[in-house]
């Protein structure tokens, strides 16, 4: 008896396991007497009979499938193995991990939008994540024709619907054209329970869906960074500024020692003016000339007092009538 015993056993697992693999099916095969069912982790084992579960096993291990199965069975508990013959079934291995795909528009998305007559076109990608939630659906919808799913299987009827679903969103949700990252969570909240409806007639549910980042055309990219450049400088004259600046400090404007020197002594000066004005806009800064009334007092002796700062340069007076830097008058 011990030799039909070995002869007869077999393993029943999961035995071309990929972790980009939805499910895969053992079928057509007979479950004899001294059989092992494998569950490994991260897997669900059912068993289907004539399209029909029969039991859902989910703790991983090793089982003695006539003695540990069988009797859980729903219909089948009643089969015994009083016989060399075995008994033809199906087992359904399911892969019960959350998948996280990475997906990007494979062409522009033109958006319809006032700004552009023929729309903006726009490029996208993210990620999205999915997993099987309904057994009973898989198994109807596509675990009864095929032997194995793929996620590239999911992501293909996915990046089918989803330039549609860009654009639907992107005209609800995007209120600024030009700048669709302030409102990407809206977007994919509205996107992934669409996307959702999609999958869910294949028992499977999608639990997050992503948009990393928008892609402009080049030339509107550049747009929006000039423009976002200027709002931050503030105006053409500071922008100007310290363009020039920076060109003292690169070495692009050219100009002979002393000359370069000045024109960047005074370039910075000028620039700390704007930055003072702009934090204390109550406090006049120290090269600002003062009102006669207010800055010129008559000392006793009939003389004006001089200012302790050029009005014209900034630099500072050390008791002369004329600035050292720039020859401004300083007495009055």
């Amino acid at each position: 008896m011990g030799f039909f015993r070995n002869q007869f056993a077999n393993v029943v697992e999961w035995e071309e396991f990929r972790d980009d693999m939805i499910f895969w099916k053992w079928s057509n095969r007979e479950i004899k007497k001294g059989s092992k069912l494998m569950i490994r982790s991260g897997q669900d084992a059912i068993f289907v009979n004539n399209g029909k579960i029969e039991g859902i096993f989910e703790n991983e291990g090793s089982y003695n499938i006539d003695s540990e199965i069988i009797p859980f069975l729903s219909t089948l508990k009643g089969f015994k193995f009083g016989f060399n013959s075995g008994m033809r079934v199906e087992v359904l291995f399911v892969n019960t991990k959350e998948f996280t795909v990475k997906w990007g528009t494979q062409n522009p998305v033109l958006i319809p939008t006032s700004q552009l007559p023929g729309g903006m076109p726009i490029r996208a990608n993210g990620t999205f994540n999915f997993k099987v939630d309904d057994y009973v659906t898989l198994i109807d919808k596509i675990a009864g024709m095929k032997d194995s799913y793929l996620v590239e299987d999911v992501k293909i009827r996915i990046t089918s619907v989803l330039d549609q679903l860009l654009m639907k969103w992107i005209s609800r949700e995007g209120k600024d054209m030009f700048n669709l990252q302030a409102n990407a969570s809206d977007i994919s909240k509205g996107i992934q329970e669409d996307l959702d409806m999609q999958v869910m007639d294949n028992g499977m549910t999608i639990t997050g869906f992503h948009v990393m980042s928008f892609n402009y055309p080049q030339e509107i990219q550049d747009m929006i960074t000039k423009t976002a450049s200027h709002e931050m400088i503030g105006n053409l004259q500071k922008y100007q500024q310290i363009t020039m600046t920076d060109g003292i400090a690169s070495g692009n404007v050219k100009g002979g020692g002393a000359a370069s020197d000045m024109a960047s002594m005074m370039m910075g000066m000028n620039i700390a003016n704007e930055m003072m004005k702009n934090l204390n806009p109550n406090q006049k800064p120290p090269a600002e000339a003062q009102p006669e009334s207010e800055s010129a007092t008559p000392s006793p002796t009939g003389d004006h007092k001089k200012p302790n700062f050029c009005p014209n340069c900034g630099v500072k007076n050390e008791g002369a009538n004329f600035c050292p830097n720039c020859g401004q008058k300083l007495n009055a």
